[in-house]
Order: C-alpha cells, then structure tokens, then sequence
C-alpha cells in the first residue's frame, strides 16, 4: 500500500504533528497557568493544533484538502448539531438547579450582564433573555471559529481515517481517549477546571469527551459533512461554558456537579452517545 492508502501510517503521522504543535501552546498556557493566558491567543493556537496537523499530514500523503468532507449536507443535521448539546446542557442544569447542587440566577453575573448592555433598570427576565438570546446566536459565529479548529483536524480527518480500519465503537472510544489525553496537561497545569480536585474533574471531563467523541463522530459519519462536528462543538461549548454555567450560583458542592468538570453533563452526554450508537447501522461503509 502507498502510504496515503495506509491508514494507520497516515493516523500516526496526524498524531505526531497534532501533539508536536500542541506542546507548543501548552508550555505558553501552562506558564501563565490561565487558559486564557494572552488574552487566548495561547487557546485558540492550541484549538488550531489537529487542523494544522491535518493540513500538514495531508501534505505529506499528498491527499487534496478538499476530502476532509467540506460540503455542508442536509441542513436537519445541521440543525439537530445545533440543538443536540442545548437539550442535554439544558436538561442538565435544570437537574442541578432543581436538586439545590446550584442555583438559578447568579445575581452578581446578571447586575454586569444588565451594566454591560445598559440595561440596569430593566426586570432581570428581559437581561436574562436577551443575554441568552444573543449568546446563542451572535456568539455562535466565534464559538464556531475556534471550534473548527479542532474538528478539522478531529472529525474531519482523525474519525474518518480510524473509520476506515476499526469501525465506529473502536474508532469513537480511541478517538474519545485521545481528545481526552490532548486536554489533560491544561487541565492538571493549568486552570482548565472547575476547582475540583484533579483526577475527578479529568474523570468528569474524560466520560463527556469520549461520549462526545459518539456523538460527534456519528453526526460526522451519518451526515458526511465537516461542519456538524463543528456545529455540536460550538453549540457545546457556547451553551456550557458563556450561558449556563456562568448564570449558576454556586456553593462548595456545585462544582461537583456541573460545568465539563462535574457529573451530571456527561452522564446526560452518555445517554445521548448510548442512544447513537444503537443507530450505528444506519452509518455509511467505511471507504
């Protein structure tokens, strides 16, 4: 075989550039121990790390860029990307809210939110829904920009490669592994957490990628489009980590519970990946 026909020569080869590049940011984000250490430039160069890996593995195998499934394909899937990680962030802090683990709103969040819009004499519902309402549209266009990043490199190079030798539960749990090792050294060195101590947010956070990692992956495979990967990363992150974690009120046992580092997000996110992969027949033939 050539080696662009060689699968697991290609898959090495994106994993040594990936990891290579990512050392880089990681030494920058660890010495300012912030993930958002200069102003997060540092983050989004670690968040562009697996696609400049792709490029540059394309390069090497001389396999076009254009393979990486850039089409858009059918807008339902697009659109469930969408909605996907809202109904299981949205479940889950209802949960939490509801069971007293944390409490809705933060009043001191929601007093900046009305300061920054000018808004300080309106009812708090209105600051509250117009925040949200403009988080989940306006913002998602720059959660979409860093979260492409990744998913070139991931979904759209990584999953597919791995498709094509160990089918989908082999490459989804591999895949889920190594999204969940290329995190770790921000998280241990750095304050990628929520406070908890280090093995239980990695644990947390582990459980979500991996079954992220189905989610994703399925989309990807099911709608042969890039692009719901990117939408499920970005809806994702967006409604987590700008909505409903900074709107919660916290107390010491919250961060036992919520945000990517608690229990009860991926638990709901297993759910969902258990689900998908009870519809793994209806994915297209590795080619």
């Amino acid at each position: 075989m050539t080696q662009q026909q060689n699968p697991r020569k290609t898959i090495v080869i994106f994993l040594l550039i990936t990891f290579a590049i990512s050392s880089i940011f990681y030494a920058f984000i660890i010495h300012t121990g912030k993930i958002m250490g200069g102003r997060g430039v540092f983050v989004t160069g670690m968040m562009w790390s697996p696609a400049l890996a792709a490029f540059l593995t394309s390069w090497i195998i001389q396999r076009p860029i254009g393979a990486m499934a850039w089409k858009w394909g059918e807008a339902r899937y697009q659109l469930w990307s969408y909605l996907v990680p809202l109904l299981y962030s949205l479940a889950g802090y209802l949960i939490i809210w509801t069971a007293g683990w944390g409490r809705f709103y933060d009043p001191e969040f929601v007093d900046g939110i009305a300061a920054s819009f000018g808004m300080e004499k309106q009812p708090k519902g209105i600051v509250i829904a117009l925040y949200i309402l403009l988080t989940a549209t306006v913002s998602m266009v720059r959660s979409v920009s860093s979260a492409l990043g990744e998913e070139i490199g991931w979904r759209g190079f990584l999953a597919p490669e791995m498709y094509k030798v160990l089918g989908f539960t082999k490459t989804c749990l591999i895949t889920g592994c190594i999204w969940a090792l290329w995190h770790l050294p921000i998280l241990l060195f750095a304050d990628y957490n929520s406070g908890t101590p280090a093995w239980y947010g990695f644990s947390c956070f582990s459980l979500l990628v991996i079954s992220g990692s189905f989610i994703f992956t399925w989309f990807r495979l099911r709608s042969g489009s890039l692009w719901t990967a990117v939408l499920l990363h970005a809806s994702h992150n967006l409604f987590i980590q700008a909505i409903f974690t900074p709107l919660t009120l916290t107390s010491d046992k919250t961060k036992y519970y919520y945000d990517e580092f608690g229990i009860v997000i991926p638990i709901l996110s297993v759910l969902v990946a258990i689900y998908l992969w009870t519809r793994r027949g209806e994915l297209p033939a590795p080619k």
